[in-house]
């Protein structure tokens, strides 16, 4: 297959990359920010916020980019594993799950790596162009209009590049669907849950306040009915330039600001890792804040029509809370789905209603996680599923077991880290352990 482009060079894009290499002979990453050798220069409005990278999303960032996990650490990143990693629920320290790895980096130094590892591959470049609108023909996409930096934005003018397939990488606010109906097409239809989270960010200098913990992250459970009442909820990760990267959340009315003095001092309410960086060590730069209002999910295969030669990947096809740091793993997982749909040697001539089934069977085990999640939050409405009443009542309990048991607690984090499905928590042996937990206790 002659070329593909890539619209967007965010995480997500750089991944749809490096899988398109392997079947097409040119891969085209249209991105209009100039992004520099550190990463810094897109304009994605949370880029600067902590970032997790959890269990699943290391392998898949192992798996499609052999060594990078050496590569990334020579160059100050920080590898977690056991009690490097430490998960707080409502104050208290869960066991470590043996095996489980997770990385301690920023975003932009993440996807910096990776661009210099996909821009190594012979057959991919990045043009620093803006994609303004699709070319149409036969009831496909054929190729897309660009503009480069010097066009005026907002209209569908400049070049047109030629393409047997178009992967959309735009991010949550992608212009597809607009540039979809102006061409006749119908928009996806959306699944949404208002959830109204603020968070903030800021740097700490890292010396050996922690020893050598990578990870610390605490969020309330079923003791405080998932509200901060002991503890603040947050994270910190050891990431490159010897520093302590440090997150805060809040809901509605709770979502924390840009001010430095009440960050210390929500900080110094949190987990003991966090309020130590807090006493000890010195904030870098400014806080910074990002509001996140509504979880969303494009669903494509409700759709009965929809252009050949076109893909979707990253925020653009679902966008859930951040909090659980499920985006980074779904965006490689989605980038699976679509090397099986080409492995699957398809007619291009088709819509790709088989990458969409599986990449949706992918984000629907994350949205069942993330929404059910949400929804124990007093000021988040719905959509309850049925049944709903039960299944908290369930989880609830596998969520205390999971703290008091090192078994039940692995299992559970199978889960929470995307290595399982959502259904490994209906195991029936698993379910009973956990009962057996619960009442020995």
């Amino acid at each position: 297959m002659k070329r593909a482009i890539v619209m967007g060079g965010s995480y997500g894009g750089l991944f749809a990359a490096r899988v398109l290499s392997d079947h097409f002979d040119d891969v085209v990453v249209m991105e209009p920010d100039v992004v520099g050798a550190d990463g810094l220069g897109r304009r994605a409005p949370q880029r600067h916020q902590l970032h997790a990278l959890l269990s699943m999303g290391h392998t898949q960032l192992e798996r499609w980019f052999p060594g990078i996990t050496d590569e990334l650490v020579r160059s100050g990143a920080r590898l977690g594993a056991g009690t490097d990693v430490q998960f707080y629920l409502d104050g208290r320290l869960k066991a470590p799950v043996a095996g489980a790895r997770m990385l301690g980096a920023t975003r932009p130094f993440l996807e910096s790596h990776l661009r210099r590892r996909v821009l190594a591959i012979p057959n991919v470049r990045i043009s620093q162009t803006r994609a303004t609108g699709l070319v149409f023909r036969a009831g496909g996409v054929v190729g897309v209009k660009a503009s480069t930096p010097d066009t005026e934005d907002g209209c569908e003018g400049g070049e047109t590049v030629d393409a047997a397939f178009v992967v959309d990488a735009m991010g949550r606010n992608s212009p597809l669907e607009d540039w979809l109906v102006r061409h006749g097409w119908s928009k996806a239809p959306v699944d949404g849950m208002r959830i109204d989270l603020g968070y903030a960010t800021a740097a700490f200098r890292r010396g050996d306040e922690l020893g050598s913990t990578v990870i610390a992250h605490s969020s309330p459970g079923p003791a405080s009915d998932y509200l901060p009442t002991s503890t603040e909820p947050g994270a910190l990760a050891a990431v490159e330039g010897d520093r302590w990267s440090v997150v805060l959340a809040g809901y509605a009315d709770h979502r924390p600001g840009p001010d430095r003095e009440e960050f210390l001092r929500r900080m110094r309410r949190c987990v003991a890792p966090i309020r130590r960086v807090a006493d000890l060590c010195e904030m870098i730069g400014e806080v910074r804040t990002y509001r996140f209002l509504e979880s969303r999910r494009r669903v494509h295969s409700r759709l009965t029509r929809f252009p050949s030669g076109l893909a979707v990947v990253g925020d653009a096809l679902a966008s859930v809370n951040p909090v659980y740091g499920q985006g980074l793993t779904l965006a490689s997982l989605e980038a699976n789905a679509l090397n099986a749909y080409l492995r699957s040697a398809p007619s291009l001539r088709d819509p790709a209603w088989d990458y969409f089934r599986l990449a949706e069977a992918v984000v629907n085990s994350a949205w069942q996680l993330s929404t059910a999640a949400d929804l124990a939050q007093p000021h988040v409405s719905g959509p309850y599923p049925r049944g709903y009443r039960a299944q908290k009542w369930v989880a609830d309990r596998l969520t205390e077991a999971s703290v008091r048991d090192a078994a039940v607690n692995a299992r559970y984090m199978g889960v929470v880290n995307m290595e399982l499905r959502p259904k490994a928590l209906t195991d029936v042996r698993f379910l009973a352990r956990a009962a057996r937990v619960l009442l020995s206790s």
